[in-house]
């Protein structure tokens, strides 16, 4: 081998660790920046948004460990970032958000230890008494915002039935035709006596609820679907982002007329996915979220 062949190999050899330093460059400014990382994971999944058994611009993931369950969904909105920033940038939005839920009793904001906060009831899924329902107190915090960009952290540290650490991540990002890419996250811990509840709820009354991820097709052709603790956490996941979403549709209507429309639309949109969302009738639901409504109106 003569000079020339060394020569040429060192320059390769620069060639590639310049280039490696710049891609891991690159990566570390896209870990540290977050509306590169958000609209990174938008370019990856550009075919799930557009194909999925949804029918709509919507990616579920979920996830569990011995200890925690999560529930991740990534969905395209048809609102400018401007808008999706001026509905969810604010505490008492979020009760109108929350609410909407069929396990939410009540909602209301109140000072928090460092800032604001929400005082928030979850119960059954019939109408029960604030008195029966369990209380959670979720701190509100805008983690971060910019022009094109909004981060908000919502954390309980206390559940009921042995949960705990609740994490509500809601990311924001503006995307190009003025539309708006988010990112949600639902995720809480348990403890074992939490477990064996939540066991003993999914192997009796239950038993035939699914979430969302395909584990494979039955016999007949028809999907399996995931159960126990994921099928859990991602049937509710689900019912925040329509809750969302269904906000963020009814912001231009006018005042009076926005808790009744929002839930027509809330219920509208679950009964798309009655496998794993539908609970009771129209009438039920909106009988209930009305009463639920009118007395969240109120301190308590």
């Amino acid at each position: 081998m003569d000079k020339h062949f060394w020569s040429s190999a060192l320059r390769q050899i620069k060639w590639l660790m310049v280039m490696g330093a710049v891609t891991g460059a690159s990566a570390v400014m896209a870990q540290s920046d977050p509306v590169a990382t958000l609209r990174a994971k938008y370019a990856s999944l550009d075919q799930q948004l557009q194909h999925n058994q949804f029918k709509r611009p919507l990616v579920l993931n979920s996830s569990e460990t011995p200890n925690r369950v999560t529930g991740d969904v990534y969905a395209i909105v048809d609102y400018p970032f401007d808008a999706v920033n001026a509905g969810l940038n604010d505490p008492d939005h979020w009760c109108d958000v929350m609410i909407m839920h069929l396990n939410t009793k009540y909602c209301h904001t109140i000072p928090g230890s460092s800032g604001m906060a929400l005082r928030v009831n979850i119960g059954k899924k019939t109408p029960e008494k604030l008195a029966d329902a369990a209380r959670v107190d979720f701190d509100y915090r805008v983690a971060a915002m910019s022009p094109e960009y909004l981060e908000i952290t919502l954390k309980a540290k206390d559940g009921p039935l042995g949960t705990s650490d609740y994490h509500i991540l809601l990311e924001a990002v503006a995307i190009p035709d003025g539309k708006t890419f988010l990112h949600l996250t639902y995720s809480y811990a348990m403890n074992f006596a939490g477990r064996l509840a939540m066991q003993t709820y999914l192997g009796t009354v239950g038993s035939d609820k699914v979430g969302f991820t395909v584990t494979g097709n039955r016999a007949d052709g028809r999907p399996r679907y995931i159960g126990g603790m994921r099928g859990l956490v991602e049937r509710n996941t689900m019912r925040y982002y329509l809750a969302i979403n269904t906000f963020l549709a009814s912001a231009n209507m006018a005042p009076a007329a926005q808790p009744e429309k929002r839930f027509q639309a809330w219920f509208t949109a679950s009964e798309r996915y009655p496998r794993q969302l539908h609970e009771m009738d129209r009438d039920e639901y909106i009988e209930m979220k009305r009463a639920e409504y009118s007395r969240q109106q109120s301190v308590y």
